[in-house]
C-alpha cells in the first residue's frame, strides 16, 4: 500500500488542476460501485467519468470486449469493418434528419476538434463562439473554445476565440421585472459584444445543452431556438456537444429533443462508450460532401476502429431493449425528488437542478445571499467517500459547491436510496462539525 503511494507521487504527472487523486485504491469495479483494495464498497454517483451508463463491467460490453479482441481489434485507418458502418447507420437512424454523416473517434476532446476544423473548412471563418462556463475539451481548438478552466499559463489561444455569458437560472445576471433570468436581453447583449469584435467570420457555435463542468446548468427553454438563429445569421455552424447529455441520460435520447433544435454538427462521447474510448461526429449529407470537397482531414491512427465500435452497437442495443431513455427520466424524477426532500432539513442546499440522471446540487451560505460554499462542498465530498460515497464536485474555481451527480441508468431505486441517504449523513456531520 505504502509503494502504491509513493510510486503514484513519484512517477505520475498530475493532471488535474488541484492535482489530487481519490485516496483510494481501486481495485474492480461492478454495476453501482467500484471496490477498494482494503475491501470497501463505494457506490459510484458519477458513473466513472460520467460516461459508465450502463454500470461498470456491464456483461454485455464485456462479452463484446471479449470477442472483438479475440477476432477483430484494430486496423489501419482506411480499412473500414462491419461494426463501425452498422454504427454509422444506427446512430444516425436515432437522429433526426438531416443528420445522417458519422465520423468515429475515440475521446469527446478529439470528436470536438474535429467539429470545429469542419466548421471552419465550411464556411471558411475562423471564428467560434462559446459560453464563459464551458468545458470541450484540452487538444487545441476544444482547449480554445474552454472558458471554465485552464487558460492561464499557455500562451496565447488561437485568434477568434469568444465567450458568451452562461445563462443561470440561479445565479441571473440579466432579469425581468420578478428577477427571474431575462435570456433574451441576455443572449442579445452577448450578441451585440461579439458583433463589435467580430471580423466577420464566424464558423461555429459550440455549446452543451446542459452545461456539466459549468455546475449542471439546463439552457432556458427557447434559448436553443435563439443561440441557432443568430448563429445562422452570422453564416455559423451550431456544434452541440453532447458528450454527457447524450443517449438517454436525460430521459431523451438527446437532450436537444426537448427544444426540438437539431444542430448542424453534433458530437458524442463519454455515454456512447459507455466507459470506454469511443466518440462520434455527426453532421449532414450536404456539410459533409463541402468538406471533402475541400480536402477535410483528420485521419488519426484510431478513427474508425473496429473494437470501440463493436461496444458501441452494444451500448445502443442495450440502450433500445431496456428502454433506458424511460428509466433515466424515472429515476432522475425520484432522484430530484429525494434531494429536494434532503433540502428541506438542510438548509445550505441551495438549489437542486438538471434532466433525468444529469442532476446538480448546489450548496450554499446562506440561502437569501446564494453565497457559494466551496470548502462546504469539499468537506461533504470526503465524508460522503468516508461513509461509502464517491460524489464528484465540480473542480472549476468558485464551484466548489455543486456537485454532479451523474448514477448509470441501471441503477435501482434502492442503489439512489443509498446514496441520499450517505449524502443525508455527510451534510449532517458536517454541518454539525
Amino acid at each position: 500500500m505504502d509503494d502504491f503511494w509513493s510510486d503514484a507521487e513519484r512517477h505520475l504527472v498530475r493532471y488535474s488542476g488541484a492535482g489530487r487523486f481519490v485516496p483510494e485504491i481501486i481495485e474492480r469495479a461492478e454495476g453501482s460501485f467500484v471496490f477498494t483494495a482494503d475491501g470497501r464498497r463505494l457506490l459510484d454517483f458519477t458513473s466513472g467519468q460520467m460516461s459508465a451508463i450502463l454500470g461498470h463491467s456491464h456483461p454485455a460490453v464485456v462479452a463484446t470486449v471479449q470477442r472483438s479482441a479475440a477476432t477483430l481489434d484494430h486496423l489501419f485507418s482506411g480499412m473500414l469493418s462491419r461494426p463501425v458502418v452498422d454504427l454509422a447507420r444506427r446512430l444516425a437512424d436515432s437522429l433526426p434528419e438531416p443528420l445522417t454523416k458519422v465520423l468515429l473517434l475515440t475521446t469527446g476532446a478529439e470528436a470536438n476538434e474535429a467539429a470545429i476544423r469542419m466548421a471552419k473548412l465550411v464556411t471558411g471563418g475562423h471564428e467560434v463562439i462559446s459560453f464563459a462556463r464551458s468545458w470541450h475539451g484540452m487538444t487545441q481548438a476544444a482547449a480554445g473554445a474552454t472558458y471554465s478552466s485552464g487558460r492561464k499559463g499557455y500562451g496565447p489561444a488561437a485568434p477568434g476565440n469568444f465567450a458568451i455569458p452562461t445563462p443561470n437560472t440561479y445565479r441571473p445576471d440579466f432579469t425581468t421585472a420578478d428577477g427571474a433570468l431575462d435570456w433574451r436581453r441576455q443572449l442579445a447583449y452577448a450578441f451585440e459584444m461579439f458583433d463589435a469584435q467580430s471580423v466577420g467570420a464566424l464558423a461555429a457555435v459550440i455549446v452543451e445543452p446542459i452545461l456539466s463542468s459549468g455546475g449542471v446548468l439546463d439552457l432556458p427553454p427557447g434559448y436553443l431556438a435563439a443561440l441557432r438563429d443568430a448563429c445562422h445569421e452570422r453564416g455559423g455552424l451550431l456544434i452541440l456537444d453532447e458528450a454527457q447529455t447524450g443517449l438517454c441520460r436525460t430521459g431523451d435520447w438527446y437532450a436537444f429533443e426537448r427544444d426540438g433544435v437539431a444542430p448542424d454538427i453534433l458530437t458524442l462521447s463519454k455515454t456512447l462508450g459507455a466507459g470506454l474510448p469511443l466518440a462520434a461526429v455527426v453532421t449532414s449529407a450536404e456539410i459533409e460532401q463541402t468538406a471533402h470537397d475541400r480536402g477535410f482531414l483528420f485521419f488519426t491512427t484510431h478513427v474508425s476502429d473496429p473494437l470501440v465500435a463493436a461496444v458501441g452497437n452494444t451500448v445502443l442495443d442495450v440502450l433500445r431493449d431496456e428502454e433506458l431513455d424511460k428509466r433515466a427520466a424515472d429515476l432522475g424524477a425520484y432522484l430530484s425528488r429525494g434531494l429536494r426532500d434532503l433540502s428541506e432539513r438542510h438548509q445550505v442546499i441551495g438549489d437542486v437542478r438538471g434532466r433525468g440522471l444529469l442532476v446538480g446540487l448546489e450548496l450554499v451560505r446562506d440561502r437569501a445571499t446564494r453565497q457559494p460554499a466551496n470548502e462546504l462542498g469539499t468537506a461533504v465530498t470526503q465524508r460522503c467517500l468516508e461513509l461509502g460515497l464517491h460524489m464528484n464536485v465540480v473542480q472549476m474555481p468558485a464551484m466548489g459547491g455543486v456537485f454532479r451527480i451523474a448514477p448509470a441508468l441501471t441503477s435501482s431505486h434502492a442503489e439512489l436510496d443509498l446514496g441520499l441517504q450517505i449524502l443525508d449523513q455527510a451534510l449532517t456531520d458536517v454541518s454539525a462539525a
